[in-house]
């Protein structure tokens, strides 16, 4: 008994797509491929397996516990990618640095992370997204912006958010209060994960003045619109957080270019889950979840690690979340929705064969039935497998 449940089990964090989740799942990377190829990105294909120093450059401690590692024959240490910028980076750096810039890559692709799975999000995840290398230009971070919202719109949702921030707007305020190196890896750490008491916790053991702690309590709870953002200048005492908000400004005006001003707001305390974002980064929530459905942002330094200093810009969307997203919405298209459910009685199915070919060369999506049925039955099963159209040869 003990080796049959051990059979019929998968490891923890990973999971098994059914028929229609897979058929949904599929439909959704087919969407985004189709856009991120319409507004010329250029798909490349990653290993799944990267040696573990490429993939933790700069943040091994802090990466090392969340990664799936493995050794090779001549016991190098490798690791399960757990996202696709870092990767995407080395590929830039190397095989494509004699590209043409700017270089516009995207990939749907399988990544894997050790942590507490939840819905939506588990140890093996799916994204897709685009990186935008070689433009130091606004013009490319709206870009990605608006690809992503485009994207999810395509797909079919309706209600969402973009949340923009800045990460030398943060990086900014703290340096005007002279905050230690360590002091302030402590406050982003809890900007990042939300946890407002112990940033309010760390502000108040400070050795500053009552209205910095005021200003550095106030960071998570900039958000809004543009008045927000004007008003949002107070705060900023230094030309590092003063250009912050200009880039923002300036990002939000060709935003509303793309016409999807009306999906944006301004939350000034985003601070992302990796260590290499340096300007604009971003979140989409949908809602009703209380996780982002896509984030991304600018990396300037990151291909400098693998000796190409090139800046970029990115996006990666989460397919599991996005599908939770859809199906919350009641935007979950049937499967089968626009195929045929093909049956007949005894002695036709050569001539169902025959309308099966000609169907399918048509476009058509066609199942045939394998045996024999009445017409009632066959019907009943093609509601069953969510065929839309029915057709019964006699």
């Amino acid at each position: 008994m003990e080796n049959e449940t051990l059979v019929l089990d998968i490891p923890y964090g990973m999971r098994d797509f059914l028929p229609k989740e897979a058929a949904g799942k599929r439909a959704v990377e087919t969407e985004l491929a189709s856009l991120f190829s319409a507004w010329g990105y250029d798909e490349v294909v990653t290993p799944t397996i990267e040696y573990l120093d490429n993939l933790t450059l700069g943040a091994k401690g802090a990466l090392e516990p969340h990664l799936f590692k493995l050794f090779d024959r001549n016991n190098r240490t490798l690791a399960l990618r757990h996202e696709m910028t870092t990767p995407i980076a080395r590929l830039a750096a190397s095989r494509l640095r004699d590209y043409p810039m700017p270089l516009k890559l995207s990939y749907i692709s399988s990544v894997f992370r050790y942590e507490q799975a939840q819905r939506g999000r588990q140890c093996e995840f799916h994204q897709a997204g685009v990186e935008l290398m070689g433009s130091t230009s606004t013009a490319s971070d709206a870009e990605i912006i608006a690809l992503a919202v485009e994207g999810l719109r395509q797909v079919g949702l309706k209600d969402f958010q973009v949340s923009i921030g800045q990460v030398d707007f943060v990086s900014g305020i703290m340096e005007q209060y002279h905050l230690d190196k360590e002091t302030k890896s402590k406050l982003k750490t809890a900007l990042e994960v939300r946890n407002l008491v112990e940033a309010e916790q760390i502000v108040d053991g400070l050795a500053i003045t009552k209205q910095a702690k005021t200003i550095l309590k106030r960071l998570p709870l900039l958000n809004g619109g543009e008045e927000m953002l004007r008003k949002s200048y107070a705060f900023a005492l230094n030309e590092q957080s003063r250009r912050a908000l200009d880039n923002l400004g300036e990002i939000y005006r060709l935003l509303k270019a793309y016409g999807i001003a009306q999906y944006v707001r301004f939350d000034l305390g985003i601070i992302r889950d990796f260590g290499y974002y340096t300007g604009m980064v971003f979140e989409i929530y949908a809602s009703g979840l209380g996780f982002p459905l896509a984030g991304g942002g600018r990396y300037d330094h990151l291909l400098s690690d693998f000796g190409n200093a090139c800046p970029a810009t990115g996006v990666a969307l989460g397919i599991e979340r996005v599908l939770l997203a859809l199906s919350r919405q009641a935007c979950v298209h049937p499967v089968h929705a626009e195929g045929v459910y093909l049956a007949y009685a005894h002695g036709f199915l050569d001539a169902a064969i025959e309308l099966a070919q000609k169907l399918r060369s048509e476009g058509k999506t066609v199942e045939i039935a394998l045996s024999v049925l009445d017409e009632q039955s066959a019907d009943d099963l093609r509601r069953q497998k969510g065929y839309g159209k029915f057709l019964y040869l006699s």
